[in-house]
């Protein structure tokens, strides 16, 4: 097996026939590269659904699969022979892309479902852990499964580049002195044309649809490679046999993928999975629990894996949120609610009868799911859904912007709208993208909505879990021009958790609970002296406010916080712990 070199062979072509070589090559090149940049994006994207702190494992994963692309560069030299090489480097490609998915949702399931089931067979205590041995190994290759795949994908992809621009060299029979640029123009073309698939299409499919399609891309490829070039190629047997082995398996698990792929995901999840869909911006998963006979049945959504409220508690959560911003604010005309796509906190708004409640979400198809308009949801589950949230997406009192609240509140601002009150019910600020809309400039566009007599109330996340975020959140509305006050209460399915009220001018909102009326309330879970109670705090719990800063727009300031807290310091709440512990 000697080296190839560009003197072994001189090519007997015309002009015309080496200009149609290279447009072969260079689509070739672009078309892999597409396929690169949609493997990179579906292992990180993946790999932060299954292992959750989803930012942080994205950012890594991008990382890795970028050095992994590099060493692979730098490893293509030592292929002797690039034409056969390429071959067999597409189908290696095709073959980890097509079952990569599936290795990595078999051993995330079992490492979260093989405890619970020895528990049930040896019939042990909850409080017997089984996460030794066998167990704990499990765990620890499922952390790292998604990186290992995604390292060798990305190995691999590096040395496409290297082989195709010897490949070019070899047909022309000479040095080509444009031949790198020629390439990676192809690369960048390509991987941008694949970054808009990923966002048009890929987003909207299920996970093993993609990984299954962009492998059979590279197989296609490689058949196409191996039918130009087949002169060039020894074995040609085997690589005929070892690509019709490949698109045979990926046949198999296009036919039954899909389907244990959601199979093995729902093992993750305690309940029973009814309905599940990936929209454009995040997977929302719909479980059901039947606790016994008489008794209502628990419905709770996860988005990406994350509880987002169950229906045996969410009464409690979404009343704080709304009642004592509604009772501090002077009339209840025209509400304004940012986030809040399951129209939960809209059924209780609805309460007070407003005139018209307008709602900013960016997730349209969150929004269609729980109004019932999810043609692909199952009819029992969208009865279920329209059912807790009162129906409340098609009263026709309510006005649905679907959009960036970012970008949104903006062009209220500019139209000159205001409302009566604002109810912030947004995610945590676990993600860089969501921490803008809980900085100090978003809430100084609110303050241009509200009504002078108005408040508003922010969801704040857990003051226990996360402290320092959530004196932030309180902070930087404050510095908005608020005049701001924080409350809490314990919401059994997350624990303890926060809110932030405010006020614009008068007085602060807890004087004007106090001073209220409880009799025009509507009835629900709150009553006057539990919303009163929950502005009391331990004695100690604000001693390191001023040593916590604003979330400024750009400073990720609470992102950070908020991460410290979950991924640094796993949600621990250090009681009694002096200032400066805190802070830490």
């Amino acid at each position: 097996m000697g080296v190839e070199t560009a003197l072994d062979f001189q090519p007997k072509q015309t002009r015309r026939g080496l200009l149609v070589e290279d447009i072969f090559l260079i689509l070739m090149m672009g078309t892999l590269a597409a396929c690169g940049i949609i493997y990179e994006y579906l292992m990180a994207h993946y790999a932060g659904r299954v292992l959750g702190s989803l930012e942080s494992t994205i950012y890594a994963m991008i990382g890795l699969m970028i050095v992994a692309m590099g060493v692979g560069a730098f490893l293509a030299k030592w292929i002797k022979r690039p034409f056969i090489g390429f071959v067999w480097l597409e189908l290696a490609i095709g073959l980890v892309g097509a079952t990569s998915v599936l290795v990595i949702s078999v051993s995330v399931s079992l490492a979260f479902s093989l405890p619970a089931y020895l528990q049930e067979i040896y019939g042990l205590h909850p409080s017997i852990t089984t996460n030794g041995g066998v167990v704990r190994s499990l765990s620890s290759f499922a952390k790292v499964a998604p990186f290992v795949a995604g390292g060798l994908l990305g190995l691999m992809i590096g040395m496409e580049i290297p082989l195709i621009a010897r490949i070019r060299e070899h047909l022309h029979g000479q040095h080509l002195q444009n031949n790198v640029g020629t390439i990676y123009g192809a690369d960048y073309v390509g991987a941008g044309i694949g970054a808009a698939i990923w966002v048009l299409i890929c987003l909207q499919l299920p996970i093993v649809t993609v990984a299954l399609t962009t492998a059979l891309v590279n197989v296609l490829v490689g058949v196409g490679f191996l039918i130009r070039y087949r002169h060039q190629l020894t074995g040609r047997v085997r690589l005929w046999v070892a690509h019709g082995l490949l698109l045979l398996l990926i046949a198999v698990l296009a036919a039954g993928g899909v389907s244990s792929i959601e199979n093995l995901r729902s093992a993750l999840f305690k309940d029973q999975v009814v309905y599940s869909k990936n929209t454009p911006y995040q997977n929302l998963t719909v479980t059901e629990r039947l606790i016994g006979k008489g008794l209502p049945k628990v419905t709770s959504l996860y988005i990406n894996g994350r509880l987002q409220f169950s229906s045996s508690d969410e009464l409690i959560y979404h009343s704080y949120l709304t009642y004592p911003v509604l009772a501090a604010s002077a009339r209840h005309d025209d509400l304004l609610v940012i986030g809040g796509g399951d129209g939960l906190a809209l059924r209780e708004l609805l309460r007070w009868n407003p005139r018209s409640v307008t709602l900013i979400d960016l997730d349209e198809g969150m929004v269609d799911l729980f109004a019932g308009k999810d043609l692909e949801a199952p009819q029992r589950v969208s009865e279920r859904l329209t059912e807790l949230n009162g129906n409340a997406f098609n009263d026709p009192r309510v006005a649905l912007i679907a959009g960036d609240a970012f970008v949104e509140v903006e062009k209220l601002v500019s139209s000159g709208r205001h409302f009566d009150a604002i109810i912030v019910d947004l995610p945590d600020p676990s993600h860089p993208d969501i921490n803008k809309v809980y900085s100090d400039f978003f809430y100084a566009r609110l303050r241009e909505l509200l009504s002078g007599d108005g408040a508003i109330a922010v969801q704040s996340t857990s003051p226990f879990h996360t402290r320092n975020a959530f004196i932030s959140i309180g902070k930087t509305l404050a510095e908005a021009g608020f005049i701001t006050e924080q409350y809490h209460a314990n919401v059994p399915t997350f624990g303890e958790w926060g809110w932030t009220i405010g006020t614009v001018m008068g007085s602060p909102a807890l004087a004007r609970l106090a001073q209220g009326d409880e009799a025009s309330w509507p009835t629900g879970w709150l009553s006057k002296q539990q919303m009163l109670a929950a502005f009391v705090f331990a004695p100690n719990f604000f001693d390191n406010k001023s040593a916590i800063k604003i979330n400024q727009l750009g400073s990720h300031t609470l992102y950070q916080y908020h991460q410290k807290a979950w991924v640094e310091q796993d949600g621990v709440f250090f009681a009694g712990g002096s200032a400066a512990e805190v802070a830490q």
